[in-house]
């Protein structure tokens, strides 16, 4: 297969993490990089044997298929529109955007230039969740009725050198880290009907602990603490909470319940972990792993995979459907809360398609 060549756009700290992973799929030619900031895109070009350039180079070079946006989450659409108006295709890191309205603006100008979307997070490729999925799908708790997702922490100011976008309109727990727990959701469970919500702030000001900007005070501006219920299509109901006001805690990432038992999953962060079942009231075991991608930091498999979607004609599995359904999920926490009332949520989305078992790399189809 034709590699596809990409250009990444934005060469901050999650860059690396995608150019490190880039070198185990072959389905990609990534041969640029380009930042506002030029010496932080010199510094990613010389670490990965890249070309830097502008912005506006690369959206010109006619050689380039896709553009990777890393950019933070309120460059997400103006960058994407760019990358769409000079002809490209767009994967993005997530969210989609940070609004339901900026994003319906970037998938309908996409579906106006037969072009394709793709959005992070892509751990539910991995092979836990993978196996998780296919236990589901396989009857092994029979219906699920119900279950938990829980991602507590006190926030990124402690480690992130520039944290401040975390705090911003756009930000918070549900906006950062929220896709990874709702894409894994509608992995296993399929889509969202509505949602019940409700968000406080436990801070007013954080003061950030690492980096050349130690010290600084950053305004809290968007809710730190996020908690509600997910009714899905599919008739179960699964409690979700996502907070940065939380020191410690004793929370499992996700658990699901069924009407013949209980399963485990692992931190929809990664793309590896222990997937634990228990049938009624038998003990707890932990499951071999049916499929692959669980042993490293596959970030960028997402685009992989819309990499080889593209030269074969079939649907990518992290597309704009499934990040606009997550976006309206997640705007609809903060909408439940303000507006005293569950939320419908209009869009639909179907679920991704799974990977072949025992998928390795170059088998994504």
């Amino acid at each position: 297969m034709e590699p596809v060549t990409v250009g990444l756009i934005g060469c901050g700290n999650i860059s690396a993490a995608y150019l490190r992973a880039a070198a185990q799929f072959p389905e990609l030619r990534i041969t640029c990089c380009a930042d506002m900031n030029a010496e932080q895109a010199e510094r990613r070009a010389t670490e990965f044997n890249l070309r830097a350039t502008t912005v506006e180079a690369l959206l010109a070079d006619p050689a380039i298929e896709v553009v990777l946006n890393l950019t933070t989450p309120q460059a997400h659409v103006p960058v994407g529109l760019a990358a769409i108006r000079a002809g490209k295709h767009v994967h993005t890191e997530k969210p989609l955007a940070t609004s339901t309205a900026e994003g319906r603006t970037l998938l309908q100008a996409a579906a106006a230039a037969g072009l394709r979307v793709g959005s992070a997070p892509d751990t539910f490729l991995g092979g836990a969740h993978q196996t998780a999925r296919k236990l589901i799908d396989d009857g092994a708790i029979g219906t699920p009725l119900s279950g938990t997702a829980f991602m507590l922490n006190h926030g990124h100011e402690h480690w992130h050198p520039d944290p401040a976008f975390y705090y911003a309109p756009g930000g918070g727990p549900m906006f950062d880290m929220g896709p990874y727990y709702l894409t894994n959701l509608i992995n296993l469970l399929g889509p969202v009907a509505r949602v019940t919500g409700a968000t406080t702030s436990g801070f007013a000001e954080r003061i950030v602990g690492s980096g050349p900007k130690t010290g600084e005070v950053i305004k809290v501006e968007t809710p730190t603490h996020v908690t509600g219920l997910l009714h899905f299509v599919n008739g179960a109901v699964i409690a979700v909470t996502t907070s940065f006001d939380v020191w410690q805690h004793r929370h499992g990432n996700m658990e699901i319940y069924g009407t013949e038992g209980t399963i485990v999953v692992p931190d929809p962060n990664r793309f590896g972990g222990t997937v634990s079942l228990a049938k009624r009231r038998e003990a707890w075991a932990d499951m071999p792993l049916s499929h692959g991608f669980a042993d490293g930091n596959f970030r960028i498999l997402g685009l992989a995979d819309m990499a080889r979607a593209i030269r074969t004609g079939r649907p990518h599995r992290c597309n704009g459907d499934v990040a606009y359904h997550v976006l309206e999920i997640m705007e609809a926490f903060g909408r439940s809360s303000d507006e005293g009332r569950t939320i419908p949520i209009d869009s639909r989305c179907e679920r991704p398609a799974p990977l072949p078992a025992r998928s390795v790399l170059g088998d994504l189809d």
